[in-house]
C-alpha cells in the first residue's frame, strides 16, 4: 500500500498542469487494472499452478477493480488463495477508489494533501465542493472498516459451522465483496449464493451490505449526523426515496413474473419466494450476487432487470449505472414537462437547468454506449440478443449478473465487456471529459433560435 501512495504522489506532482482531475482518475484506474492483471498471470495466482491467459486475467482484474463481478473463469476453483487475495484487494481499492486509498496513505505517513489532490478527491467522490473532502475520506475509511468487520464476523460465525476455519475466510472475503458491490464469490461452479436462497442470515447480511455500499458514503454520513428525514440534504432524500422505491417495485415485479417459474421461484416456499424476490431486486441494481438461476428467468424478467441494472446505484457509492439521482431527475423533468411547469421541483426545491441537462447527457451517453457495444457483440458472439444485452448492461452498471454466456465469450467479446466495465466504473461523463478538448469560455452569445421538436 505504501507503493500506491508513493506512486500516486509522484504522479500527481510530476503531472501538475498537464493532466486534469478526470484524466488522473481514468489513468489511475487503468494502471491499477494493469498491475492487477499482471499479478494474476503469475503461477502463484493460479490454483493449478499454470499461468492464466492474459485476456482472462485482464478481464478478472477489470471486473474486480470496477467492482462488477462478471467472470470468465470460476473464482472459487481457478484462483489460488494468493490469487483470491489479489482479487479481493483489487475489489477493496476499486470500491473505495484510487484517491481514497492514496489519501489514506498520505494521512498515515503525515504528508500534506495539497489543493490539486483535493480537486481530484472531489471528482472521485462526486462532491459539489472541495470543502470537507478530506474529512469525508476519513469517514469513508472508518465506516468501511467497521461495516465490513461487523458483517464479516456475522458471516464468518454463520459459515464456520459448515466450512470450519475456511468459513471464517469466506465470511470476511464475501463481506468486502458485498459492501463494495462486487458480487464475486468463492463457492465454485458459477453458483453465486444460490445454495443459500432461503437462508435469512446470508440474504439479510449481504443485502444490507449491498444497500449500504450502493447509497453512497455521503448519504450514510448525512443520515448518521442528522438522524431525521426532514433534516437530510436534498441529495440524501432523493437517493433514499429512489433506492427504496426501486427495491420494493423491483421485488414486486420479479415475484409477479417468476412466481410460478419452476426454474427460479416456482419450487420455493412462500418465505423462499419473497426472500429471493427481495434479494434479486437489491442485487440487480449494482451487486451481481444471485440466489436464483438468472439464465432460467423469463424474457420479460430479464428485460426488467436490464432496466434496474441500467439505473444502478447512487453517486459517491461503490456501484455503477447512470445512478438513482440521474433517473430521478429525468423522471421529474418529464413530469414537469407533462404538467406544463417550467421548473423541475422536488421537496420544495427547484433544480437548475444545468443539472437537468447533465442528467440527460449521462443518460444519452450511457444508452449510446450500451447500444453500440450490444450491436458489436451481436456480431462476434453466438448468443441470443437479449442475453448479450443483459451482460452488456450488467457490465456498464458494474453489476455482475449474467445469463451464463460470459465464460463462453470470444476474445473480442471479452474486450468489449472490459471496455464497458471500465466506462461504467469511472462514469461515462468522466471518461468523456478525460479525453475532451480544453474547454473555452464563450465570449459571444448568439440570438435565440427556434426548432420544432416532437
Amino acid at each position: 500500500m505504501s507503493l500506491l501512495s508513493h506512486s500516486t504522489d509522484v504522479f500527481l506532482n510530476k503531472t501538475k498542469f498537464k493532466f486534469t482531475p478526470y484524466q488522473v482518475l481514468v489513468f489511475g484506474f487503468f494502471a491499477l487494472i494493469l498491475v492487477g492483471a499482471l499479478m494474476l498471470t503469475t503461477t502463484w495466482a493460479s490454483a493449478s499452478g499454470e499461468r492464466i491467459a492474459f485476456i482472462d486475467a485482464l478481464f478478472t482484474a477489470t471486473s474486480a477493480v470496477c467492482v462488477t463481478g462478471l467472470v470468465v473463469v470460476d473464482t472459487g476453483t481457478t484462483w489460488s488463495t494468493f490469487g483470491q487475495i489479489i482479487i479481493i484487494g483489487l475489489i477493496q481499492v476499486g470500491g473505495l477508489g484510487i484517491m481514497t486509498m492514496a489519501t489514506l496513505m498520505m494521512l498515515l505517513t503525515g504528508k500534506k494533501i495539497h489543493f490539486r489532490e483535493r480537486l481530484i478527491m472531489q471528482e472521485a467522490l462526486n462532491q459539489l465542493t472541495v470543502s470537507g473532502v478530506v474529512r469525508l475520506t476519513r469517514y469513508i475509511i472508518k465506516a468501511t472498516l467497521i461495516i465490513e468487520f461487523v458483517a464479516g464476523t456475522i458471516l464468518a460465525y454463520h459459515w464456520y459451522h459448515r466450512f470450519g476455519l475456511e468459513g471464517i475466510y469466506y465470511g470476511y472475503w464475501h463481506a468486502i465483496s458485498s459492501f463494495c458491490n462486487a458480487g464475486f464469490d468463492l463457492f465454485g461452479g458459477y453458483h453465486s449464493i444460490t445454495g443459500y436462497v432461503d437462508d435469512i442470515t446470508v440474504n439479510a447480511v449481504i443485502s444490507i451490505l449491498i444497500i449500504l455500499g450502493g447509497v453512497g458514503f455521503t448519504v450514510i454520513a448525512d443520515v448518521l449526523e442528522k438522524r431525521s428525514l426532514s433534516k437530510l440534504s436534498l441529495h440524501s432524500k432523493v437517493v433514499l426515496v429512489m433506492s427504496g422505491f426501486l427495491i420494493i417495485f423491483g421485488m414486486a415485479v420479479i415475484c409477479l413474473l417468476e412466481w410460478d417459474n419452476p426454474g427460479t421461484l416456482g419450487e420455493l416456499s412462500l418465505k423462499g419466494k419473497l426472500l429471493a424476490g427481495y434479494f434479486q431486486s437489491v442485487s440487480a441494481r449494482t451487486a451481481g450476487y444471485n440466489s436464483i438461476d438468472i439464465g432460467a428467468m423469463q424474457g420479460a424478467t430479464l428485460f426488467f432487470i436490464i432496466g434496474l441494472m441500467f439505473i444502478g446505484a447512487s453517486p459517491g457509492s461503490t456501484g455503477g449505472g447512470i445512478k438513482t439521482t440521474t433517473a430521478g431527475v429525468l423522471v421529474l423533468a418529464i413530469w414537469s414537462l407533462v404538467r406544463g411547469n417550467q421548473d423541475v421541483e422536488i421537496f420544495g426545491r427547484r433544480l437548475s437547468q444545468h443539472l437537468v441537462y447533465k442528467a440527460f447527457a449521462i443518460w444519452f451517453i450511457a444508452l449510446f454506449l450500451v447500444i453500440f457495444v450490444t450491436m458489436m457483440m451481436s456480431i462476434s458472439e453466438k448468443a441470443p440478443f437479449l442475453n448479450i444485452m443483459f451482460d452488456v448492461v450488467s457490465a456498464f452498471g458494474t453489476v455482475g449478473l449474467t445469463t451464463g454466456i460470459t465464460p463462453t465469450l470470444t476474445v473480442s467479446g471479452k474486450i468489449w465487456l472490459i471496455l464497458t466495465m471500465f466506462a461504467g466504473r469511472v462514469g461515462p461523463v468522466t471518461l468523456a471529459l478525460a479525453f475532451a478538448l480544453k474547454q473555452r469560455r464563450k465570449m459571444v452569445q448568439y440570438p435565440q433560435g427556434k426548432v420544432i421538436v416532437g
